[in-house]
């Protein structure tokens, strides 16, 4: 056989074989229906929906690796009534998720726009640098960042990170001033298992753009650098600590250093069907100096989740300020229905919430309220 024909004999065999090892598509999605009262924001009445269609394409190489993508939306719309004859309407449509990712037995690389989470914490989170998930979101949403990620993971459980990012203007956690999204921001994180648990050392720069200081300066770009640890051990209750440290290269005031602080603990009661109870304390400092503390706050946060049987659960999210002497309550009842989740939520909010990721998929206004929820999965 000619050598040109055995070649495309060969790349018709492979391509073949490629063919037959894909998984079909996977559509599915998640629908949200909600309506939220909240007497003292001008007794606002808001009513909406979002819907997250989700695309999933794998195609298996062979036995050890194989290549699969993901890709959603976030379709979004509400209107905010204010009686007796006002009302204002917010709709949107954005990408979600966006990425395609080469996996193999120890290893994996991620491109595109998805979620990056790392961290012991649960409430209070000193390493939440990439999303925007609030605690007491039940289904954790949140905005993804556009970068690639890879994971290495050794036969010991230990793993190494490394990324780079690139476009993301949005505020994350952490961040106290927007990124400038013309410089690409990298970094990585190694954890290792110890006794009984894990420990993790993290690193990441970025340059901050002033324009996000108010009121605004003349400081143009400012290059910032994050150092962190934690670690988690199960010792018959769970603990765990993270610790976070950020710099910027210029002196911008109280915006130059932030060191942040939290332990925590969890453990299940034996009470009826278990009663677990999660607490952090976090401490806050800034200032001009290095571990300076020319400022410094405290806050405290607990979860407490009662499952009440098979298809009913209740919890609740409690945060309580040192500084401002403000409290925020938010109760959870969740009922499983044969095909749709149901979620009857209250709440109550300061007018701050120094410390609190306030999820803007999720936002909750100050004062009273009340959030009804409707979720169906597909």
């Amino acid at each position: 056989m000619h050598k040109t024909n055995l070649t495309y004999l060969l790349i018709v065999i492979v391509f073949t074989t490629q063919i037959r090892a894909q998984k079909n598509p996977d559509f599915q999605g998640q629908a949200m229906a909600f309506g939220n009262y909240s007497p003292d924001f001008n007794n606002n009445i808001l009513i909406g929906g979002r819907y997250i269609p989700q695309l999933n394409y794998t195609i298996s190489i062979d036995s050890a690796k194989k290549t699969d993508f993901e890709a959603s939306a976030n379709l979004f719309g509400a209107v905010s009534i204010f009686p007796p004859d006002s009302s204002d309407f917010d709709g949107n449509i954005n990408p979600y998720r966006i990425w395609a990712r080469f996996t193999g037995n120890q290893f994996e690389i991620r491109l595109g726009l998805q979620k990056i989470d790392f961290g012991s914490a649960t409430l209070l989170r000193p390493l939440q640098w990439f999303n925007q998930i609030d605690p007491r979101d039940p289904l954790a949403l949140t905005n993804g960042v556009y970068g690639a990620l890879g994971r290495y993971y050794f036969l010991n459980n230990a793993n190494i990170w490394l990324w780079i990012l690139y476009g993301n203007e949005k505020t994350r956690g952490s961040d106290a001033l927007t990124t400038y999204t013309k410089n690409p921001e990298f970094g990585g994180r190694v954890q290792y298992p110890v006794p009984k648990g894990e420990i993790a050392a993290s690193y990441h720069h970025r340059t901050a753009d002033s324009l996000g200081i108010k009121p605004p300066v003349s400081y143009g770009q400012i290059p910032e650098d994050r150092f962190a640890l934690d670690g988690k051990w199960d010792v018959k209750i769970g603990l765990w600590f993270e610790a976070s440290y950020i710099h910027k290269s210029r002196n911008i005031g109280l915006l130059t250093n932030q060191t942040l602080l939290n332990l925590g603990a969890d453990y299940t009661f034996g009470l009826g069907n278990g009663l677990n109870v999660i607490a952090e304390h976090l401490l806050m400092g800034y200032g001009s100096q290095s571990f300076g503390f020319t400022g410094r706050s405290n806050i405290s946060a607990a979860t407490l989740a009662y499952p009440m049987g098979l298809f009913d659960n209740l919890s609740s999210v409690l945060y309580y300020s040192w500084d401002t002497e403000a409290f925020s309550v938010f109760v959870n009842y969740q009922h499983q229905f044969k095909n749709i989740t149901g979620y009857i939520m209250a709440y109550y909010n300061p007018g701050s919430q120094q410390g609190i990721r306030e999820n803007e998929l999720f936002n909750q206004v100050s004062g009273p309220g009340i959030r009804l929820m409707l979720v169906y999965n597909h």
